[in-house]
């Protein structure tokens, strides 16, 4: 059973802890202009906002597809914050076809209808938020058998946000209703490096030019990860420096301790984790293409994980190639793995 927020939105609980989520949510830009990296889709934003407020309309429906991590959630919080009307957000999973009406009603003229993970909408709760999305009108079923009708209710016109990591997933009407449709990319370093240091800003310390750049190659081009290894290796720093908040001296994010943090979190110079490095360690092992499920099996994580949170990395580093039959290891990763065994060897240690 879903739980619910407190305006009644259906929610799936969130893997972090209570606290993790509010450090994640304190260090989010609040403003567009606060946001940093995807110039194009920002300035995109900036035009169908501002228009659609000079003709006092709701932006069109807007839809966000990425790789996890890529400020998805982010920026359908700053589409309602620029708008300046209220957020409502619920997740693919958690919603079903009984919470759309009443969700729907509750909605003021211009509001912003977030849902994360889209694709994991149910087809039959697609189809019913067609006609909302287009005509602004649902129809509700009364009563049952012989003396059921359906009554016709218009709602205020609306914004529905979407974000998804599988885009073609989508049905093609349900895809095909949304007017701002937006890709994000992976950050290049430059522009992580820019969010390492507002980040460590608001975690009340500093990191030196030679750390922020190390981490900004080790996190997978994506924010999420810069923001999570950061809090990291600030732990990292302020045990190792026996520094204390409120201290005289400011607590600085060095090369060493950039280094040891990420040693800690499993992250090589690759920027692979150590399921990353299994995934790529049972792909080198088979001679044959391997099946998700058999991979899931193999590395003890959900099919989905895979497919939303590593596969698209190792993919996108040319370390893995999906087919028809399954997922192999590219030939750079098996370069990888014999110069890993190399140095394991001469240090008497396991590779990969």
């Amino acid at each position: 059973m879903s739980e619910h927020t407190n305006d009644g939105l259906p929610f799936e609980p969130s893997p972090l802890g209570d606290e993790e989520v509010s450090v994640e949510k304190s260090l989010r830009p609040r403003t567009l202009e606060e946001f940093i990296g995807q110039p194009r889709i920002l300035e995109n934003l900036r035009i169908g906002i501002e228009a659609a407020k000079a003709r006092s309309e709701p932006l069109d429906h807007v839809l966000f597809s990425g790789m996890p991590g890529l400020g998805k959630t982010t920026l359908s919080c700053l589409i309602a914050e620029a708008m300046g009307v209220e957020l409502h957000q619920t997740s693919g999973p958690a919603l079903v076809r009984k919470d759309i009406a009443g969700i729907l009603t509750r909605l003021q003229h211009g509001d912003v209808f977030f849902i994360d993970e889209i694709h994991r909408v149910t087809p039959e709760a697609q189809e019913y938020l067609y006609s909302a999305m287009e005509d602004y009108r649902i129809e509700i079923t009364i009563d049952k058998g012989a003396d059921a009708r359906v009554v016709t209710l218009q709602i205020e016109p609306f914004t529905l946000v979407g974000a998804t990591t599988r885009e073609g997933l989508l049905s093609a009407p349900f895809r095909g209703r949304f007017g701002i449709i937006e890709k994000l990319e992976v950050y290049s370093p430059q522009e992580l490096v820019e969010i390492i240091r507002r980040s460590a800003a608001l975690l009340v310390c500093s990191i030196d030019g030679p750390a922020a750049g190390l981490l900004a190659e080790r996190c997978r081009g994506t924010p999420r990860y810069a923001n999570r290894f950061l809090r990291r290796i600030r732990d990292v720093a302020q045990y190792r420096g026996n520094w204390r908040p409120g201290s005289s001296e400011p607590l600085v994010l060095t090369l060493g301790f950039v280094h040891e943090g990420l040693d800690r979190l499993e992250v090589d110079e690759h920027g692979l984790d150590r399921v990353d490095r299994s995934i790529l360690a049972v792909l080198l092992k088979s001679t044959e293409a391997v099946g998700v499920k058999t991979l899931a099996v193999s590395v003890g994580e959900e099919e989905r994980t895979i497919e939303d949170v590593y596969e698209p990395y190792l993919i996108q580093r040319g370390m893995l190639v999906k087919t028809p039959r399954g997922r192999r290891a590219s030939a750079l990763a098996a370069e990888l793995y014999e110069e890993k065994n190399v140095a394991a060897e001469q240090q008497g240690e396991l590779s990969f």
